[in-house]
C-alpha cells in the first residue's frame, strides 16, 4: 500500500486528524514521512498503530499504559507479564466502577420510588439530594 495523507489516515483508522497530530506530538505515533509540500503521509504500519491506540482508548487505557503497551508490541520477544499487569489493573478499575454505578443505580431507584409526586416540599428526590445521610449507600 502506498502512503496516505492525514485525512485518509483519519478516515481509515477512525482517529480524528487533530488526535493523530496529538499522538505524534506526545510520541505515541512516530513522525510521519513528509511530502515535498511538507504534508504528512502515513504508511500501513502507522495505520495499524493508530488502530491499536484507538482500540486501547476505547477500552479505557490511559496514555501511559498505551505507551507501555506499544513499546511491548514493538518488541514482541519480551515476556507479556507487563501487558498482563496493565490489563489486570484496568479490569480492577472497571470492576470498581461497576460497583459504584450499581450503588448509584440502586440509590436513584430508591429516590424515584420514594417520590410522592406531590409538592417539592415533600419530594424524596429533593430530600435525599439535600441530605446525603438519607442515602442507602455511602459510596456512589
Amino acid at each position: 500500500m502506498r502512503s496516505v495523507p492525514i485525512g485518509e489516515a483519519a478516515r481509515q483508522s477512525g482517529v480524528k486528524v487533530p488526535t493523530i497530530r496529538y499522538y505524534e506530538h506526545i510520541g505515541l505515533l512516530p513522525a510521519p514521512n513528509r511530502s515535498k509540500g511538507n504534508r504528512r503521509h502515513y504508511e500501513t504500519s502507522d495505520l495499524r498503530r493508530l488502530a491499536f491506540i484507538r482500540h486501547s482508548r476505547e477500552l479505557g487505557f490511559d496514555i501511559e499504559a498505551i505507551r507501555t503497551l506499544l513499546t511491548l508490541q514493538d518488541n514482541p520477544s519480551q515476556p507479556c507479564a507487563t501487558a498482563d499487569t496493565i490489563a489486570q489493573a484496568r479490569l480492577a478499575d472497571v470492576v470498581q466502577r461497576i460497583r459504584s454505578l450499581t450503588a448509584l443505580k440502586a440509590e436513584l431507584e430508591l429516590m424515584v420510588e420514594g417520590c410522592r409526586h406531590g409538592k417539592v416540599g415533600e419530594c424524596r428526590v429533593i430530600e435525599v439530594l439535600a441530605d446525603h445521610s438519607q442515602c442507602e449507600h455511602a459510596r456512589h
